[in-house]
C-alpha cells in the first residue's frame, strides 16, 4: 500500500518538480504550477484530473476516488492511497497529473511520461 513517503518520493522524481507547503499541507509543483496534494492526514492525495474523466473515475471505482466538496469547480480528484494497486498506479496517477501542469518545454523533452505505457 502506497503512502506519504511513497508519493514524495515519486513526485519529486518527476522533472522540474518542487515540494512547497501550502494551506499547511505538501503539494508538488512542476515549473511552479501546483499538480498534487497530500491533504489532510497524509491518507489520500489530490491530482489535477480533467472534469469528464473524474466524474467518470468517481463513478467506476467510489472506493478510490472522489471529489472533496470544495474542489467540486476544479479539474481536480482525490484518491485513497490505500486504495491503489500499489506503487505503480500511484506513479501513473501523479505523472497523469505531472503532465496536465506541465509547461510545453517539459512535455517536448518528455513526450511520454504521463501517457500510458510511458515513463
Amino acid at each position: 500500500m502506497p503512502n506519504a513517503d511513497d508519493v514524495r518520493r515519486i513526485a519529486l522524481s518527476l522533472p522540474d518538480t518542487t515540494e512547497k507547503t501550502a494551506w499547511n499541507m505538501p503539494t508538488f509543483r512542476v515549473a511552479g504550477k501546483m499538480f498534487a496534494t497530500l491533504p489532510e492526514d497524509e491518507t489520500s492525495i489530490a491530482v489535477r484530473c480533467p472534469k469528464e474523466e473524474r466524474d467518470e473515475l468517481v463513478l467506476a471505482e467510489p472506493g478510490k476516488f472522489w471529489i472533496a466538496g470544495h474542489e467540486a469547480q476544479f479539474a481536480w480528484v482525490r484518491a485513497r492511497l490505500g486504495a491503489l494497486d500499489g506503487e505503480e498506479e500511484l506513479r501513473d496517477i501523479l505523472a497523469d497529473s505531472w503532465r496536465q501542469a506541465a509547461p510545453p518545454r517539459l512535455l517536448d523533452v518528455h513526450p511520454n511520461l504521463g501517457l500510458p505505457g510511458g515513463r
